[in-house]
């Protein structure tokens, strides 16, 4: 798909515009990356990686609770996301890796860390454990994305020319209904929607979005899951009860794939658990980061 700017991004990612904003920026291989690295200095790192379209923001309600229970927490926006660069390119699989893999490398990060995925985040989380495991403490995984069948509109995204066609012309409106799905609590859906459009007026937003549905494998990911499960890294699997977006439906298809230590599935709850229920999902992640000397390897 052509690089394109969408008629209402109105602003610029730059030096001046990235100064008005909380956390710090760091120059990667492929592009600017924002993160924050924050919590208690002495406590165990969580590396927190986002989903198709949200921003480092996002993980605030549970970086804060992690902070209280003794967890230092890593969290960054993915290229496209947030205020970290648009690359005019591919958005595969293959550069969300390299980024995080940037990223932990630049900052000299502890040898041993707990990674923790969301939706396509839990891909990318999974991706790097195959080609880093022995970084990764533990892993936890939360509703994610890769067990669903390509739909005919992602099939149709596949073209070049009508992708670009759908993104320019429909993209806005797909984008905001896809995120109304994430989160079952309306008032914290509308914190969402307005956190994930503010990054949105950023010039090459939305072609980032649908490039990234056009390269990353979001489907048919059995096998990845199947390779994560025999890592030996004791892995945590939590699903909202209510997700529309990765349905739960899967949840023993992932079980018997990736063969977690635990796994608990938030009832009243939506795709975004982390964002709608941090309270339960830091209390779930501080108890499971904890050393496991049986851990087993491949």
């Amino acid at each position: 798909m052509r690089y394109f700017v969408a008629a209402d991004e109105d602003r610029r990612l730059d030096a001046e515009t990235r100064g008005t904003l909380r956390g710090s920026f760091i120059t990667l291989s492929d592009g600017v990356t924002h993160y924050e690295l924050a919590g208690p200095a002495d406590g165990e790192l969580a590396v927190l990686v986002g989903g198709l379209t949200i921003p480092l923001f996002y993980w605030d309600d549970l970086a804060a609770r992690l902070h209280g229970r003794g967890l230092r927490t890593l969290a960054y926006s993915a290229y496209g996301r947030g205020y970290s660069d648009r690359i005019q390119g591919s958005y595969d699989e293959a550069l969300f890796v390299r980024q995080l893999a940037d990223l932990s490398s630049a900052l000299d990060l502890p040898p041993s860390r707990h990674l923790v995925g969301t939706s396509m985040g839990a891909l990318v989380a999974m991706a790097y454990a195959g080609r880093c495991a022995e970084s990764v403490a533990t892993l936890a995984i939360v509703g994610p994305a890769g067990l669903d069948e390509r739909p005919l509109p992602m099939q149709l995204l596949r073209s070049d020319l009508v992708g670009g066609f759908i993104a320019r012309r429909f993209g806005r409106g797909l984008l905001e209904g896809h995120l109304g799905h994430n989160v079952r609590d309306p008032g914290r859906s509308a914190q969402l929607v307005a956190m994930v459009r503010d990054a949105y007026r950023f010039e090459g937003s939305l072609y980032a979005f649908f490039q990234t549905l056009q390269d990353f494998p979001l489907h048919r990911r059995q096998e990845l899951f199947h390779r994560t499960g025999t890592l030996g890294i004791p892995t945590l699997l939590v699903w909202g009860d209510d997700d529309q977006v990765t349905p739960i439906a899967h949840l023993d298809t992932v079980t018997a794939l990736l063969h977690p230590r635990r796994t608990h599935v938030i009832t009243d709850c939506g795709h975004m658990a982390p964002f709608e229920r941090p309270d339960e999902v830091a209390d779930l992640l501080a108890s499971f980061a904890v050393p496991h000397p049986d851990r087993k390897r491949p």
